[in-house]
């Protein structure tokens, strides 16, 4: 009986001690992913407020559909020193793409449009457009489609090169100052395209012409669209063109990088949007929003089309959407002009997303399929379907030198088991 006993207790040690094991497995590994070097997360973090490359940031890691890691640094701004908070309020501007590219794919799987039918049969004050040829506006050779809004191949443009004399007229006319929606179609209508639509990725008012196409099509304004069939059904409660004047005192300071002087500046008031007054809903680039608001968003997109037994899309217009859509040549000619918003030469362009096809091409750690996009005032995402990660960074530094998303890439993917 005594030896049985030494067995039995010894058996009982035994399964204690492996269940010791597995809980201390389960708290740094449960999700596949160290806590403990995830902590480098905010350390990055740190020394970028600590330098003075950004008054204040929020960084949002998910792994697995669990958020992982979230934390804020550093202040609202330089002229608001409260600290920044893991709710606050940031103009994520190009972030709007992914939203207007899956508003549109809901309105696509309802046939309300084919991907390569002419813009102009939605939107006929675009049916006279012009290219510029030889300093001469000509008719293009084929009309714009709707996969060439998707994909920056329709020939328009931002207005960002300064000796170009489609970009000239472009700012002349303040276009991406106008009112409404009509009177943006109305001075895009009389400004001609930059190159023949589908020869070439440009990165462009684009998604601002398929924000109008969204209204159209819904007779809704794109506000009302993004609300009833995406932020409510989504539970985003943060997320908006026009921010209400009860959170207005959450949204961070708007700064840009001194170049010259190497220092970073306040945007100052006379040049800020002013966001409880916004008429132009822009498809390209208006949405104030979270962290842990855009990654509802985000991780609607990491499960194929649903979140929380809300379905947006269905899984096969997902994976259509993550597809290339950009053949070598267009990709290729365009993707080297604008050096801060290229293509990489591992990434291509989806229905909404960039899209990395070839990782090992690609100046970061990143897997094939992973989709992404950033906003001018230094936000940045992606979605790595592969490792099951969506990671967030929010900041507001317009033309920051700074390889933030590398950095983050670096310090989250250095934590996964």
């Amino acid at each position: 009986m005594r030896v049985l006993n030494i067995v039995f207790m010894s058996l009982i040690v035994a399964l204690c001690s492996l269940e010791s094991q597995a809980k201390g497995s389960n708290t740094d590994d449960s999700a596949g992913i160290s806590s403990e070097r995830l902590a480098r997360v905010e350390t990055m973090m740190q020394n970028y407020i600590d330098e003075k490359r950004y008054p204040g940031m929020v960084t949002l890691v998910a792994h697995g559909g669990e958020t992982v890691f979230l934390e804020a640094a550093g202040n609202k701004g330089l002229v608001d020193a409260k600290p920044v908070k893991t709710d606050s309020l940031f103009r994520i501007y190009s972030m709007t793409k992914p939203v207007t590219g899956i508003a549109a794919l809901m309105l696509y799987e309802k046939g309300l449009f084919r991907l390569d039918d002419p813009v102009a049969q939605y939107l006929p004050e675009l049916k006279d457009v012009k290219v510029l040829k030889d300093g001469k506006e000509v008719p293009p050779s084929s009309p714009i489609t709707i996969r060439q809004l998707f994909t920056h191949t329709a020939g328009f443009t931002y207005g960002f090169t300064p000796d170009n004399p489609v970009d000239i007229a472009y700012n002349k006319a303040d276009i991406l100052n106008a009112r409404d929606s009509e009177d943006f179609l109305t001075k895009l209508a009389a400004l001609p395209l930059r190159f023949e639509p589908g020869t070439r990725y440009h990165y462009s008012v684009s998604y601002d012409v398929l924000g109008i196409l969204i209204e159209r099509l819904s007779n809704k304004s794109l506000a009302e669209f993004f609300e009833d069939e995406i932020f409510a059904p989504l539970g985003m409660q943060d997320t908006f063109f026009n921010v209400p004047s009860d959170k207005l005192n959450r949204l961070a300071g708007d700064h840009f990088w001194d170049l010259e002087n190497k220092r970073v500046l306040p945007v100052p008031l006379e040049s800020q949007r002013d966001f409880s007054t916004i008429g132009f809903f822009s498809g390209g680039g208006g949405l104030v929003s979270t962290a842990e608001d855009y990654l509802k968003f985000a991780q609607m997109v990491l499960n194929q089309g649903q979140l929380d037994g809300v379905r947006l899309l269905g899984r096969k217009t997902i994976e259509l959407m993550s597809m290339n859509h950009l053949d070598d040549e267009a990709r290729l000619v365009g993707a080297k002009e604008y050096p801060n918003l290229a293509l990489h030469g591992g990434q291509t362009m989806g229905l909404g997303f960039g899209v990395v096809f070839a990782p090992e091409k690609m100046p970061a750690m990143a897997s094939k399929g992973e989709l992404s996009w950033a906003g001018a005032a230094g936000t940045k995402f992606w979605i790595d379907p592969k490792e099951q990660i969506v990671a967030i960074a929010l900041v507001q530094l317009y033309q920051a030198p700074w390889p933030l998303r590398y950095d983050l890439k670096t310090s989250v993917y250095q934590a996964l088991n």
